[in-house]
């Protein structure tokens, strides 16, 4: 079985799918002019000032949900691995696909709020790719029946987030509980997680969309202020961290030139796996929310890849490297490099304990432990929600609601079981594990928006000529040219016969300004 794994991990993130995430990024940002770069005061502006309805969530809520799937085991331990098998060049190479995956996270996100639809069984907002996937290529190819790749897409997702990446947090976060409390069976971390989580998830979108914004915040602040507080008592090294990481990643310095290949494939396949851009997981929180154009998710989604890896993922790396706390080993063997780490120690996240304790002496395994509950725990959550969708989208032909209930109650206790199972220990094979669901889904998303990714494009054109003109943006994709978009037609008609919430004169309309929400 880990020959298989082996097999299948190295299978799926050859070198062809790390050139490929970072290739649609460079094209993505080079199409939408710098977007991500050029935009920052509308994620703001977005995110500030979204409201949420009874039918979606607020552009702050989305934000958190996906930042709930962003910022979890990954940022800790993640970047742990990262380094210890690339390097600190990884750290650069991360930083890299998360500048360019910003604008493959809007390109995605945008598609995921133009092809959404409202779930017929509650009437929340539901999308993703498997919807925008069939939608777009509708008429993409007319007459040619490809929306079977949303549904190879569909049911990909709910294997691979409801099964292949549970083992990853639960995993993590287990064996640092049981470090830091040595009371603590696994078996008890599991059957808590499991009974938890089953409570949060049988609520629905909006008591996960509650949690997600309640708990998020609080910990990814804590986390950073702890770190800066290490890296202040470091701040001698700085400098010295800083050029290491620009060395390695290019290969010029002394030690780790040998393994640029190395930090390259570390630094995007940990990139991806953290701030999820290209995966295909940040639309689903974006096609839920309620906002006047497509756009404004687009951009708060793209902020989102800013502020799990260039703000969380930097605060974990600095803590590790400022300290001296970390070791790389390759297929090559060990290399050393003024490590402080004591011998034996496992890559993961008592490479991020080791850190702490040197300002917070005995309390490292403590504080990461907590963390990491927090962190993965909310991720969690999040798979269940993405996870759910999609088997939504899979079964949206079957009429019978009993055996719609009957397989979302399979899909609950599957992922309890699965949450439970990885608390136990998954034996070194739950990071393998996740990177074949993650690269999995991300080479069917990737290469899917690469062929439908027009409708983004034209959006983001209709948004920036109405932001110009002064008007608080709002989207007819009948305007544009984009097809097979009805909640946003349907909106638009409601908008112009005075019958929506939103309806009213908008500033450059000529009339007096009225006071619009700007959702």
């Amino acid at each position: 079985m880990d020959a298989f794994i082996e097999w299948a991990d190295n299978v799926v993130w050859s070198p062809y799918l790390v050139w490929l995430c970072l290739g649609a990024g460079l094209l993505f940002t080079i199409r939408a002019k710098l977007v991500q770069f050029t935009r920052i005061p509308d994620m703001i502006r977005a995110l500030v000032r979204g409201g949420s309805s009874k039918d979606g969530i607020s552009s702050f809520q989305a934000l958190t949900m996906s930042l709930s799937g962003r910022v979890g085991a990954g940022n800790i331990a993640g970047v742990a691995v990262a380094i210890a098998s690339g390097g600190p060049g990884a750290v650069m190479w991360m930083w890299i696909v998360a500048l360019l995956g910003a604008a493959t996270s809007f390109v995605e996100s945008t598609l995921g709020q133009i092809f959404k639809e409202r779930d017929p069984r509650t009437g929340e907002y539901r999308g993703g790719p498997a919807f925008y996937f069939e939608r777009a290529y509708r008429h993409t190819w007319a007459g040619i029946p490809l929306k079977i790749y949303a549904w190879i897409f569909a049911v990909v997702s709910v294997v691979a987030l409801g099964v292949f990446l549970p083992g990853i947090q639960t995993d993590t976060m287990s064996g640092a509980l049981t470090s830091a409390f040595p009371a603590l069976d696994r078996w008890m971390i599991g059957v808590f997680l499991a009974i938890v989580l089953g409570i949060i998830i049988i609520g629905g979108v909006k008591r996960i969309a509650h949690f997600t914004a309640t708990v998020v915040p609080i910990m990814a602040i804590g986390y950073i202020i702890i770190a800066l507080i290490v890296l202040l008592a470091n701040a001698s090294e700085i400098p010295a961290m800083l050029r290491l990481i620009f060395e390695s990643a290019f290969g010029a310095h002394a030690v780790f030139g040998g393994i640029l290949g190395y930090a390259v494939d570390q630094g995007v396949r940990r990139g991806i796996y953290s701030n999820e851009a290209g995966q295909g997981t940040g639309p689903h929180a974006a096609a839920a929310t309620e906002v006047s154009h497509p756009a404004k998710q687009g951009l708060v989604q793209a902020f989102a890849v800013y502020i799990d890896t260039l703000i969380v993922c930097s605060a974990t790396a600095f803590l590790i490297l400022s300290t001296g706390m970390f070791q790389v080993e390759t297929e090559d063997g060990l290399i050393e490099h003024a490590s402080n780490l004591p011998d034996g120690v496992e890559a993961g996240a008592p490479y991020t304990q080791f850190a702490l304790d040197t300002v917070f002496a005995g309390a490292g395994t403590i504080f990461v432990a907590i963390a990491l509950t927090f962190f993965a725990f909310s991720t969690l959550v999040y798979y269940y929600y993405m996870a759910e969708t999609n088997l939504t989208y899979a079964m949206r032909n079957v009429r019978s609601i009993s055996v719609q209930r009957a397989l979302l109650a399979v899909l609950q206790v599957v992922i309890l079981i699965v949450v439970f199972y990885g608390a136990m220990g998954a034996e070194g094979r739950a990071w393998s594990i996740g990177d074949i669901g993650v690269g999995i889904m991300a080479w069917l998303n990737i290469v899917g928006i690469l062929l439908i990714q027009q409708p983004a494009f034209k959006a983001l054109k209709d948004y920036r000529a109405q932001m110009k003109a002064g008007k608080d943006p709002q989207f007819d994709p009948r305007t544009v040219g984009v097809r097979n978009a009805e909640f946003w037609e349907e909106r638009a008609d409601a908008m112009a016969n005075g019958t929506h919430p939103d309806a009213g004169p908008q500033p450059g309309d000529g009339g007096e300004p009225a006071p619009v929400p700007v959702r």
